[in-house]
């Protein structure tokens, strides 16, 4: 019987001396504490990337529309000109997820729909079709850049945010120079009577 007694005894002491013990706490805490931390920081600096290019997406559309709007007429290659200076922006993002489409819009004077004049860029519009537009801006007859980027922003860290995620934007601006900006001529079919060259 003694021997059992021994052998509670020491088991009993043995555990009192393990809770007793705290020299391995700091150890266990930081092992607790640490994959949390990390996932905080991760996804602070995520959040903050993300925000930086949303940023980014606003300027671009913003630009895109407002370097278009200073012209009276447009080609090809002042569009490609115009995205690839615009695209500078992103900087020191990545460039390769962006897409930009630029539009022309009329404002038919008897619906008030805006239809598309001329449409270029990585999504464009089929010309006829209508874009809605907010209440302030339709006024007929008139015409209307109508800018939009979209980018796919992938985190750096896929721990926190593992699928890419859509931020777009849009601007819309009234041509500064002339009433349109001419795009060669609009397309066979068009609703809108064509932009006036003076």
């Amino acid at each position: 019987m003694k021997p059992i007694m021994d052998m509670w005894l020491r088991a009993r002491r043995s555990a009192l001396a393990l809770f007793g013990d705290i020299s391995g706490l700091a150890a266990t805490e930081f092992a607790l504490v640490v994959p949390v931390m990390l996932v905080l920081f991760f996804g602070t600096d995520e959040f903050a990337s993300g925000i930086a290019v949303s940023r980014k997406v606003t300027l671009m559309a913003r630009t895109l529309s407002d370097l278009t709007s200073q012209n009276t007429s447009v080609n090809d290659t002042q569009l490609t000109n115009i995205r690839n200076a615009s695209v500078a922006i992103m900087t020191p993002y990545s460039a390769t997820p962006v897409k930009s489409t630029i539009t022309e819009l009329y404002v038919d004077p008897n619906t008030l729909a805006a239809r598309v004049q001329w449409s270029k860029g990585d999504a464009p519009r089929t010309v006829g079709t209508t874009v809605v537009i907010p209440g302030a801006l339709q006024v007929k007859g008139s015409y209307l850049i109508y800018s939009e980027v979209s980018y796919a922003f992938v985190p750096t860290v896929g721990y926190v945010l593992k699928n890419s995620i859509t931020l777009k934007d849009f601007t819309l601006t009234r041509p500064r120079q002339s009433t349109c900006v001419i795009y060669p001529t609009p397309a066979a079919g068009s609703p809108s009577p064509p932009c006036p060259t003076s």
